[in-house]
């Protein structure tokens, strides 16, 4: 029996990220799947990221009405159903016995024909009236250890606004400073908000970004509101470093907002370094392959951009499948790696000169005690809090969020999702003396 394309590429994905480290927000724009119909495309995105966000509860129903423990389910046997039943449970338009057949049939031609059987009882099982999605408990579908570490950091409340964001599906933001340009978006069919959070940045509520004249021509991209608070921070330079620049959403406004300052991008890998070039091509824009831990420039810089890799618990609603993979033991492994990224990047920092750390995380292993172990070694840094230049921003028409309180944790930027409008950012702003 033929299977429904979104369906048979949702299974294909899935399995993909469960033996890689792929993430289903890239794979699904890989060229292997622009064939699909815009329905279809629709509804591999549907399926793929809602049982990535849902795993949790998929399994625990799954479980509840198996006669195997998950674990000794085959990988493939285990998708169809998570597949299924999140049809089952979260999409209306689908009907059962479509969403049902299809699962059975991608057991079938996965050479899982034995368990057939056992997967058409098991979704058949499921009553919709019993397991309404719109009351599952809001912590169900993200590992414990995470949501008890966020309470103890950001107190109950907190806690359960980030796991409410997280099973959103995130906004689509762009920054637009021309005007005319937003004119010509909403000529075009594009409907804008604008950002409680930044004057400039405005949230798609209606059209097809991808299909204007401006996403093609790379006049502007997608880029989540708290992202570009981060390279605002940056403010002004005479000679600027971004780190870890790729994917490039932050050096595009660090180059747009220094014209005549040129911007050096540092990338490790050669290939994340081609695709910033595409999407940052600025003039005043260098960029140059190499390893943040050893900065291949004898040069120094009054403004450097660290924007560490990380754990990204602070996206979960754009990278869901990374609350499955990350484990506690990761932070200090990731820690250390940090540490070795900004300590480097202090070693190119002129006298007066300035660095922002970030990170999109939302964990203390990753911020502030990463600061704080650069900082011990190099005592001629000091942290600089982060409310004045917040409050500059403020003069200078580009921050709109009046409570800049709540953005702060002590000296330095947090944003929590759910909390505020945009995902989960950390910065630091260290001072060179």
């Amino acid at each position: 029996m033929p299977i429904s394309p979104a369906r048979s590429a949702a299974f294909e994905l899935l399995l993909r990220i469960h033996k890689t480290d792929a993430y289903g927000s890239e794979l699904m724009h890989s060229p292997r799947f622009a064939k699909l119909s815009p329905a279809d495309h629709a509804l591999l995105t549907e399926i793929v990221m809602g049982v990535l966000r849902w795993r949790g509860t998929l399994d625990e129903a799954i479980a509840a009405r198996s006669s195997q423990p998950l674990a000794k389910l085959d990988i493939e046997v285990l998708t169809a159903l998570r597949i299924g039943l999140y049809q089952t449970l979260f999409l209306d338009r689908i009907p059962p016995h479509a969403a049902i057949n299809d699962s059975v049939e991608l057991v079938k031609r996965a050479r899982k024909g034995s368990a057939s059987g056992f997967v058409n009882a098991l979704l058949r099982k499921i009553d919709k009236t019993k397991l309404d999605a719109r009351n599952l408990p809001i912590y169900s579908s993200h590992p414990e250890w995470l949501v008890e570490r966020w309470k103890k950091d950001y107190g109950d409340g907190a806690a359960e606004e980030i796991c409410r964001y997280d099973q959103l599906p995130p906004a689509a933001t762009v920054r637009v400073t021309d005007p005319s340009l937003v004119h010509e978006l909403q000529a075009q069919g594009i409907s804008l908000q604008k950002s409680s959070l930044l004057a400039n940045s405005f949230r798609i509520t209606g059209g097809y970004i991808t299909g204007t004249t401006a996403f093609r021509e790379r006049q502007l991209i997608l880029q989540d509101e708290g992202s570009q608070l981060i390279a605002l921070l940056l403010g002004s330079g005479n000679s600027i470093l971004d780190c870890c620049a790729a994917p490039g959403g932050k050096t595009r406004i660090i180059a747009e907002r220094n014209p005549q300052t040129e911007v050096i991008a540092l990338e490790l890998h050669p290939h994340r370094a081609a695709l910033l070039r595409k999407l940052v091509p600025h003039e005043n824009v260098r960029i140059i392959a190499g390893d943040a831990r050893a900065v291949p420039l004898s040069r120094s810089f009054d403004r450097v951009l660290v924007d560490a890799p990380c754990s990204g618990t602070g996206t979960l609603t754009r990278n869901p499948e990374i609350k499955w993979r990350l484990k506690a033991e990761d932070l200090p492994r990731l820690q250390t790696y940090q540490v070795e990224i900004l300590s480097a990047a202090m070693r190119q920092v002129a006298p007066g000169g300035r660095i922002i750390y970030s990170t999109c995380s939302l964990e203390p292993e990753e911020n502030e005690q990463v600061v704080e172990s650069a900082l011990a070694v190099d005592p001629t840094f000091a942290v600089v809090d982060c409310g004045e230049e917040l409050a500059k921003l403020q003069v200078a028409g580009e921050l709109a969020w009046k409570d800049t309180e709540s953005l702060l944790s002590g000296q330095y930027l947090r944003t929590i999702p759910g909390v505020h409008p945009c995902d989960g950012f950390f910065a630091a702003i260290i001072e060179k003396r």
